[in-house]
């Protein structure tokens, strides 16, 4: 039964995430429906967005997000055998998941579903570039550009600020003021351990309690201040040019972050800022060493202050698929 649930969810997901085809050209607006406003946030309703994007972001406040989460993950680390395989083969075989590429194809040899959405590639699936910044993780450019002063760019019509996604502190955040960020989102499809964009020192890691949105590219447009907003692990390393920031960035059935030092970050879910300082541990990790992973995937979003690179890769803008190693910014 747990297996069925989990199955039915990605149903779900799966057409939320596709749920705008076609919409626009038979809905009439929710302007014209004054029956339905009650329905909708404030935020949401005075959305520039067509309604179709509108409409599917709404479900989305109405769910029981943590709930799911929880129930979801739990369900995703449960050992069920052929019940298990069978789920990984129909995600496989829904999300076109290129098994070639792991270390083990094998559907079969994944004890949990969890097991088998953390699998390691093979070794020399992800050549390194060596240029000085390299992609951390495979996924799809969501935004990426300059910081404006302390803004970054969400989606058309929405700016977060540094200090909102880093938890609040304003001298951590003025660090990346006028410098750079990349936001990506990493699919069910992708490859979900996130890797080092170049070699750095930990200096401290920061859990960000929060809400538990999809952070697909509809959410992106849909709700304000989403990255900011979401439940998030804020990574801090010092480089070669300074310090950067590696956010990992929780949704809807991300059982939870965990990363190579800590292990498990969330659960436990708290309502608290939690801060780990390592500044008198000498933890370094280098280019292209795993730092982290999802257990059901999200979106990693860097910052970098200003002057530690000349430009971002020519060929990345957003919805650009991108892959782990591959040449981000010299």
């Amino acid at each position: 039964m747990g297996c069925s649930a989990l199955r039915s969810f990605f149903h779900w997901k799966h057409a939320q995430n596709h749920s705008n085809h076609g919409l626009a050209l038979r809905t009439a607006p929710i302007e014209s429906r004054p029956h339905l406003r009650h329905l909708l946030p404030t935020a949401l309703f005075r959305s520039p967005l067509p309604v179709s994007d509108r409409l599917a972001v709404l479900p989305q406040y109405l769910i029981p997000k943590q709930a799911l989460t929880m129930l979801m993950g739990h369900l995703a680390g449960k050992q069920a055998g052929s019940l298990t395989t069978s789920v990984i083969r129909w995600f496989i075989q829904r999300y076109q998941v290129n098994m070639q590429e792991a270390a083990n194809p094998d559907p079969a040899a994944y004890a949990t579903f969890n097991e088998f959405f953390t699998r390691p590639l093979r070794e020399s699936a992800r050549p390194l570039s060596d240029s000085r910044w390299i992609c951390p993780v495979d996924g799809a450019v969501s935004q990426i550009g300059p910081i404006a002063g302390d803004q970054i760019f969400q989606a058309k019509g929405h700016h977060y600020s540094s200090q909102a996604l880093l938890g609040g502190d304003a001298a951590l955040a003025s660090q990346f003021d006028n410098g750079h960020f990349a936001t990506i989102y990493l699919s069910p499809r992708d490859y979900h351990r996130i890797h080092m964009p170049q070699t750095g020192r930990l200096l401290r890691m920061i859990y960000v309690p929060g809400d538990l949105f999809s952070v697909n590219p509809t959410t992106a447009r849909g709700v304000p201040g989403l990255f900011a907003r979401n439940e998030r692990v804020v990574c801090i390393f010092e480089g070669a040019q300074g310090p950067f920031a590696l956010v990992l960035v929780g949704a809807t059935i991300v059982g939870s972050m965990a990363t190579v030092w800590h292990g498990v970050v969330n659960p436990p879910r708290t309502r608290d800022i939690r801060d780990w300082r390592y500044e008198d541990q000498q933890i370094t990790l280098h280019k292209g060493e795993e730092m982290g992973r999802f257990l059901l995937g999200s979106t990693v979003v860097m910052l970098m202050p200003a002057g530690t690179l000349n430009a971002f890769n020519a060929g990345w803008d957003a919805a650009t698929a991108v892959r782990l190693g591959e040449p981000m910014a010299d």
